[in-house]
């Protein structure tokens, strides 16, 4: 038996929470204090590629690595997530699905911890700009068989799937993959503002990293950005790392999505954690900043997201002035509607539920939040 004593995020109540084995046994008010911690729901990131030298993606995966994965994530707040799988080779999206699901299988901690898989690419666009750091030979049109395939290696754990709705073929893929369950997102897209419009009639519910994966020049008024901003049937991922995008646009995409229809993501990858220096990643040149972002060096250009979910919450509060409460639940009860998780989302701390907590300390202005515990079930992923 565990006592933990904090604030709720979401009541602002000052709670003892008693954890037994892998549950919430007993959540009473206790004494209040300046310095008492909040306890939140453990934060689930929708969009994660790797993190400390583990990728999804490469030809070198393997069971141990994903483990691995999952502590370090904790120390951010995260307790679960969705892999993303980026544009390669068929035989090795079909090998790293099969090492992640054989994965799962043998550890509990795992099972409990990723969320379902998330296909980006390569069923994007071939444009510079838009198809952002994917490998160009492995881009190509949507090819629902192949998908197929896919789902089967997941034994049907694919969440959602990142496409760009005007290659050939895509329109009759949203309908089958969103007939069959599966979410549909727009992204990696040079589409017009019809074929987005198409797209959503079609069956796409999100826009993956609305805002980045894009031209650096677009249309002012008829673009693909708008077009999904505008739209109410789209929930909008961002990256709200402070670099990604910027803190008016953060602002604006808040205010005409709202906060209901709107979710953190990372998009975290391979170098994120590491030491600033210069990396090789595949056949690229890519450097740590001093303030962790990775870029390519000379330049002003991002070569993928560095920072977790504590890092983006803060930025989120900073740049729109939403409060704590509110942000916390961009990356809690918002993705877990939206994956359609069986998780009641206001039931994430209550007695009874399985534990699934995060325990931090927070002041405003501070460049993330700090992370003092998390636990999944029985796992103590961090303290």
């Amino acid at each position: 038996m565990n006592i933990i004593k904090g604030k709720n995020v979401f009541t602002g109540e000052a709670v003892a929470v008693t954890l037994e084995n892998d549950h919430i046994a007993r959540m009473e008010p206790c004494d209040s204090s300046s310095d008492l911690p909040y306890i939140s729901p453990g934060f689930l990131d929708m969009q994660v590629n790797g993190y400390h030298g583990v990728d999804y993606s490469l030809d070198d995966l393997e069971e141990e690595q994903i483990s691995s994965l999952v502590r370090n994530l904790a120390k951010s707040g995260t307790t679960r997530h969705v892999p993303t799988f980026v544009s390669m080779p068929h035989e090795r999206l079909l090998r790293n699905i099969r090492i992640l699901r054989q994965a799962i299988r043998r550890s509990p901690l795992l099972k409990l911890s990723i969320a379902g898989l998330h296909i980006e690419g390569p069923f994007i666009s071939k444009e510079d700009g838009p198809r952002g750091v994917h490998d160009p030979k492995f881009v190509r049109d949507s090819d629902f068989s192949l998908f197929e395939q896919w789902q089967e290696a997941a034994e049907g754990t694919i969440r959602y799937i990142t496409l760009a709705p005007e290659l050939e073929g895509a329109l009759d893929f949203i309908c089958r993959a969103a007939a069959s369950g599966v979410k549909v997102s727009i992204g990696h897209t040079g589409a017009s503002p019809d074929k987005i419009r198409e797209a959503i009639a079609a069956g796409a519910t999100l826009s993956t990293h609305l805002g980045n994966g894009s031209h650096t020049t677009v249309p002012r008024l008829r673009n693909y950005i708008w077009e999904q901003l505008a739209a109410d049937e789209l929930t909008a991922g961002i990256i709200c790392d402070g670099y990604h995008l910027p803190p008016a646009v953060v602002r604006v995409f808040a205010r005409a999505k709202g906060l209901e229809n709107l979710i953190l993501v990372s998009d975290v990858a391979l170098l994120g954690g590491f030491d600033p220096g210069l990396y090789k990643w595949g056949n690229l040149d890519v450097q740590v900043f001093e303030d962790g972002h990775l870029g390519l060096p000379g330049t002003s250009i991002l070569a993928g997201a560095a920072h977790l979910l504590n890092w983006d919450i803060a930025r989120f509060i900073e740049f729109t002035g939403h409060s704590l409460p509110e942000t916390i639940g961009l990356c809690t009860e918002n993705p877990v509607r939206f994956l359609g998780l069986a998780d009641v989302p206001k039931n994430f701390l209550k007695e009874g539920e399985m534990t699934n907590i995060c325990v931090f300390g927070y002041q405003p202005k501070i460049d993330r939040l700090h992370i003092v515990r998390t636990q999944l079930g029985d796992h103590v992923l961090f303290n």
